[in-house]
């Protein structure tokens, strides 16, 4: 049997250009003389819907597509990702369900067991869990079919309390007392660096455990804070891989199961996770202009890191005919930061303009002079002049019609160091799931190969630069430090007494973890989080604003 692993990049909600791919790799694999084509998770309507979902022509839109594609299963079949509804009257509305088309119709269904609802999952929410397993057969094959969640059964609990895995049940264990020949998993798994190497490690180990051949098929693009990577493979019944999918790009494996076991393999490429970060943010920001309809970017460019390595992805990303900038000093913006943000623009070969604001900041001053009489001054004049800049910046966004870029890293976002409506202004944030120490680490990647960012950018000490003299280690911890502690508890869940106990001054924890705990006010009216770890602030990770803890 030969089998096409099609890996697809899908806009949520756009039936007509997800049909219309499918519908290609359909009609080329028949090219091809394939016998079945394998697309992920969802694929008809995009994942994830979220309450799309709750709305009945939209469960219509995925049933008509459907019909669609099945007309062009004629001598081919095709395994396609959708909602269903469910037929029984007890249970949620819908089935996260897996379609087999032949013969230019629905032939068969394989339904999702596993419904994770935790980080940025919450399929349950919608989801009627399966209870019924069976194989499909196809070309005299009887194949294990299962939907992403499906294989992770033996992951264990993502948080602080100790438990040995998530799920009690295994739908593997129950389909391979059938004796499959092979196994399918189609999936919807979005990318996060720390999780490349375990996903693969995961297929590879169910090869080895029921010594059988395991395909496995995942979207690529963003849907935007998630951002799909793809990583789509074959896997031979020993575990090796033996077709590998291009990371972040489109692509199709063409499989010959009858030879799979003899094939060559392909070890996993040795990819640093900077690189992948990287990858995934450039794809990130194409997907968000892309799928939303605008082309052109704009940023404040300060001379400092942030700004410097957003604009570098969104140069890359959209082109650099795309990217507008605005250098906004003040009083207190040093010459060689305002050198650094021109080198930077004619590295890039970008449009820049200059915009001083220390005349702007003297009226705002003098206007509020009667109010503030016999008041020193404090961070009240700082924000007045990020608060500015955002004006600004949304004015030019605005006019041009460009899509205003966040430039804050996480490092800024856990703590609360940005103002709001100022330097927290924008309609994605790029680097609010990059630490402040990676960075550092993703301009020395971008400048692999020559000097794009200044050097002076990437050594000086890193400054607001609202006042005189200003540093970030006059109000935090060096990022080396703080970005460890923040790790912990932010990613891990490590208690203060846990960071502590590991060797971390009990003074700087308890401060940053307060930091953390004050500021989620904040981080609650920020913009969209393009998502790189396995804990993003946003739709992954929920808290109270008005909790005491």
């Amino acid at each position: 049997m030969k089998i096409v692993l099609a890996q697809l990049n899908y806009h949520i909600g756009n039936f007509e250009a997800n049909a219309d791919k499918m519908i290609k790799s359909i009609e080329d694999a028949k090219q091809n003389k394939a016998d079945l084509v394998v697309f992920s998770e969802l694929s008809v309507c995009g994942y994830p819907p979220y309450d799309f979902l709750e709305r009945k022509e939209f469960i219509q839109s995925c049933t008509d597509a459907i019909d669609r594609i099945a007309k062009h299963c004629t001598n081919i079949a095709a395994i396609v990702g959708s909602p269903e509804i469910n037929p029984e009257p007890q249970g949620k509305n819908l089935f996260n369900t897996a379609y087999l088309l032949e013969d230019g119709k629905i032939n068969q269904v394989v339904r999702k067991t596993l419904l994770p609802n935790y980080d940025v999952f919450d399929e349950y929410r919608y989801f009627q869990p399966n209870i019924v397993f069976d194989l499909i057969k196809l070309k005299g094959k009887k194949i294990a079919l299962t939907i992403c969640e499906d294989i992770w059964n033996d992951q264990p609990v993502a948080n602080a309390f100790a438990r040995d895995k998530l799920y009690t049940l295994s739908p593997m264990d129950k389909l391979i007392q059938q004796k499959p020949d092979f196994a399918i998993n189609i999936a919807a798994s979005p990318f996060s660096y720390t999780q490349v190497d375990i996903r693969r490690d995961i297929v590879r180990n169910k090869a080895r455990q029921f010594k059988i051949p395991f395909l496995y098929v995942n979207q690529v693009g963003a849907n935007t804070e998630l951002i799909f990577d793809g990583n789509s493979m074959a896997v031979n019944s020993r575990g090796d891989i033996t077709h590998m999918a291009d990371a972040f790009n489109e692509d199709h494996i063409t499989v010959e199961m009858d030879t799979l076991d003899e094939a060559t393999t392909t070890p996993p490429k040795a990819t640093k996770p900077i690189q992948l970060i990287y990858d995934a943010l450039v794809a990130g920001v194409r997907d968000y202009f892309g799928k939303m309809g605008f082309s052109k970017a704009t940023l404040g460019l300060s001379g400092g890191i942030d700004s410097a390595v957003t604009v570098a992805i969104a140069a890359d990303a959209l082109g650099k005919e795309n990217v507008r900038v605005l250098l906004l000093p003040s009083q207190y913006s040093s010459d060689h930061s305002i050198k650094d943000a021109v080198d930077l623009a004619e590295n890039l070969g970008i449009q820049h303009d200059i915009v001083p604001i220390k005349d702007i900041f003297n009226n705002y001053s003098h206007s509020m002079s009667p109010l503030f009489e016999g008041l020193d001054a404090d961070v009240t004049e700082e924000n007045i002049q990020a608060r500015i800049r955002g004006t600004l910046l949304m004015a030019l966004s605005n006019k041009f019609g460009h899509i205003l870029l966040n430039t804050s890293n996480k490092s800024e976002a856990a703590v609360g160091y940005g103002t709001l409506y100022g330097d927290m202004n924008g309609g994605i944030s790029v680097l609010g799931d990059v630490y402040k120490t990676d960075v550092f680490k993703l301009a020395r990647y971008i400048n692999r190969n020559g000097e794009i960012i200044p050097e002076n950018t990437i050594v000086k000490p890193p400054s607001a630069e609202l006042r005189p003299d200003q540093k970030d280690s006059d109000s935090l911890p060096d990022y080396d430090v703080l970005d460890a502690i923040l790790f912990r508890y932010i990613e891990k869940n490590q208690s203060p007494a846990e960071i502590i106990e590991a060797g971390f001054d009990e003074a700087v924890v308890k401060k940053a973890v307060r930091l953390v705990n004050m500021n989620e006010y904040k981080r609650f009216q920020t913009a969209p989080t393009l998502r790189i770890s396995g804990k993003a602030f946003g739709i992954g990770r929920r808290m109270p604003l008005v909790a005491k803890y």
